[in-house]
């Protein structure tokens, strides 16, 4: 699949790219209280590109440059924006 084929609300995709940005990961309070990092990455690829939502520990293994894919992940909008998500039951695997 590719990042111009995304839509709102797909699931299950499996897609390859490239992290092009990496800005500086919050801190988010979630609904459970407990705190969280999240960093709004963009993705790559020969098509477009598209914000990917990594949290926690998915942000230590990526760094600008690195070849990613994103498998059984999911897409929805944010504030008017179409994000790709990994989620609880998708995969962040580092290509090289």
């Amino acid at each position: 699949m590719k990042i111009s084929e995304l839509r709102d609300g797909m699931r299950r995709i499996d897609i390859d790219g490239i992290i092009s940005d990496i800005p500086e990961p919050r801190t988010v309070t979630l609904r459970t209280g407990q705190q969280a990092r999240v960093a709004d990455c963009i993705l790559q690829d020969a098509s477009g590109t598209i914000t990917l939502s990594l949290w926690n520990d998915d942000i230590d293994k990526v760094e600008v440059g690195s070849k990613v894919k994103i498998e059984n992940g999911y897409t929805n909008s944010f504030r008017g924006e179409v994000r790709l998500n990994v989620g609880r039951y998708g995969h962040l695997i580092i290509l090289e």
